[in-house]
């Protein structure tokens, strides 16, 4: 942690709910300026339970969960079509916090697919019907051939999302927000969801 203050978290500074204190740390974050503050390492398992790991960017969040965007027939697509539950942890280093999520995925809706599929460039929505995610390539030469007939072929900027592309939610059971301390005594807190909890959320302190 080299020369950084050690910063604390104690039980009183946090949200009654995991959201709400999921943006406190979120903007935080963004008022770092930390590059790619939205990159969270996302876990999936198939359905006998083998596990992979990746990378992508979280697109939002809000009381119902965390949102993230990709083909479904990729792997992580397809895991969960078999095994609808996910976690993922993000790491903001140069606040020494980390976030940890669990809890079971669905597909966002199609309006929300599609608002989120026309922001994007056209270059990437282009890209999007090109690359048959997680497959194999004979080359990078077969993947821009595919991107140059469908770039001609969509001309204009009006590019439709395909219908193998779109949103997942994930809505969390746990949450866990780490803040490094000195000697690796960490603070850690972890929201359970809870239907008995006033806020619907138990908040207890974890061992680091």
């Amino acid at each position: 942690m080299g020369g950084k203050p050690d910063l604390s978290l104690e039980l009183d500074d946090l949200a009654a709910d995991p959201i709400g204190q999921f943006r406190r740390w979120y903007e935080d974050a963004e008022a770092e300026g930390i590059h790619l503050v939205n990159a969270i390492a996302l876990a999936t398992a198939d359905d006998r339970g083998a596990p992979a790991v990746r990378h992508v960017l979280l697109r939002g969040f809000d009381d119902r969960g965390f949102v993230f965007f990709t083909n479904y027939e990729s792997r992580k697509g397809r895991h969960l079509g078999e095994n609808p539950f996910a976690a993922f942890a993000l790491l903001w280093k140069e606040l020494d916090r980390q976030v940890c999520v669990t809890g079971r995925v669905q597909r966002t809706t199609d309006a929300e697919s599609d608002a989120y599929f026309a922001s994007r460039p056209r270059e990437a929505r282009i890209g999007a019907w090109a690359s048959r995610q997680s497959t194999v390539l004979a080359g990078r030469e077969e993947l821009m051939s595919r991107f140059g007939e469908l770039d001609a072929e969509h001309p204009g900027d009006d590019v439709p999302r395909p219908p193998f592309w779109g949103g997942y939610r994930l809505e969390p059971d746990t949450v866990e927000f780490w803040q490094a301390r000195a000697f690796r005594l960490h603070d850690r807190f972890r929201y359970t969801r809870d239907a008995a909890e006033p806020s619907g959320w138990l908040l207890e302190r974890l061992s680091p």
